[in-house]
């Protein structure tokens, strides 16, 4: 993936995914292409999931959602506009902690394994601390199912 861009090259989340107010859950997109998300987000004690050792791990769960969510509003067919959907599912969930720190930058690595034309996707999640490249060094990951529902629906 190519190196990151500033976040003022990119649209803002909440006008990417379906998510609005407290429940909008990532801070900007760092970088995407055509089988790629990055975005960032920074945990913080007023979080909607805050809790007081910091926001439990299984959270990143939904910020991988969230970004494959951005991912799909971004890819040309959608045409900028996010669609509803659902996270059917996650397989191989796996996490080197149990609470992520307060204040401490993210970043939500999401890559596309496959997309139906029936809305059915499936998505490689890793969430590292920002900067952390090696891929070892990952905090939580997964594989997300993930069904975007047709428009008129």
């Amino acid at each position: 993936m190519p190196e990151s861009s500033p976040e003022s090259v990119w649209p803002p989340v909440a006008s990417l995914v379906p998510h609005q107010g407290p429940m909008c859950l990532l801070d900007h997109v760092i970088n995407a292409d055509e089988h790629h998300i990055v975005a960032a987000v920074t945990p913080s004690s007023g979080d909607l999931f805050a809790g007081t050792r910091g926001i439990a791990v299984q959270v990143a769960l939904e910020w991988m959602a969230q970004a494959s969510a951005a991912w799909s509003t971004l890819q040309p067919r959608e045409g900028g506009t996010p669609r509803q959907g659902m996270l059917l599912g996650a397989r191989r969930f796996e996490a080197n902690t149990d609470y992520l720190s307060f204040d401490c930058p993210l970043e939500v690595r999401v890559s596309v394994d496959t997309v139906a034309d029936s809305g059915l996707g499936t998505f490689e999640g890793v969430l590292y601390r920002s900067g952390d490249t090696p891929e070892h060094d990952w905090l939580a990951r997964a594989t997300l199912s993930v069904l975007q529902t047709p428009d008129d629906a």
